[in-house]
């Protein structure tokens, strides 16, 4: 087991996903289920989610090495552009509203209902994110499926557990375009090594 990998995949993630809208709908689900079945429903999403990244991820590792790296470069540095932008517009109204879209299609619901409900709203909002995507680039480049899957599965139960546990503190602490920055400063980091693997 590689645990420097495992570690590369929870890092990248959970700062890639902290400022994430799945982050704010989770938080608002939680004032609107018991927050345990938000957790619940949402890690369920979560490890579909994962699982689907992993498998495409370990697809792709089959082609060129070259291949690969160059693939995961571009992904990489498309992942920092993209959270470079949030950053810089970021406005907290406006991600708020973002939760709450995606909130409003939960329907009042209690036990298997409401976890069901946040299974459903999650993985809409989760599908083709930027975490998927970056959990591709990962397995494909390490080739190690099993420890990017742990890595990142931990890396997004741990933001859904901070969103329905202390979210809204959170949220008063650290202000979200740190955390974008913070995320798009990962990416370039692992940009840069990729670009250093390639010409060296």
């Amino acid at each position: 087991m590689d645990l420097a990998v495992m570690a590369i995949a929870f890092g990248t993630i959970f700062l890639v996903e902290l400022p994430d809208k799945t982050f704010l709908a989770t938080l608002v689900l939680s004032t609107r289920y018991r927050p345990l079945l938000v957790w619940i429903g949402v890690g369920l999403a979560f490890a579909v989610q994962t699982s689907i990244a992993v498998l495409l991820g370990h697809a792709a590792s089959f082609l060129p090495e070259e291949v690969v790296k160059v693939a995961a470069a571009v992904l990489f540095l498309i992942g920092a552009v993209v959270l470079l932008r949030e950053a810089r517009s970021h406005q907290r109204e406006a991600d708020a509203d973002e939760g709450e879209e995606f909130a409003e299609k939960a329907k009042p619901a209690t036990g298997w209902r409401a976890v069901l409900a946040s299974f459903l709203v999650l993985l809409a909002a989760e599908w083709g994110d930027l975490s998927q995507l970056l959990t591709i680039s990962l397995v494909a480049r390490y080739e190690s499926p099993f420890e990017v899957f742990v890595g990142a599965l931990a890396a997004l139960l741990a933001v859904s557990g901070l969103a329905v546990i202390v979210g809204r503190a959170l949220m008063k602490w650290v202000p979200m375009h740190v955390l974008f920055y913070a995320g798009a400063g990962v990416c370039l980091l692992l940009e840069g090594f990729l670009i250093w693997e390639l010409v060296r």
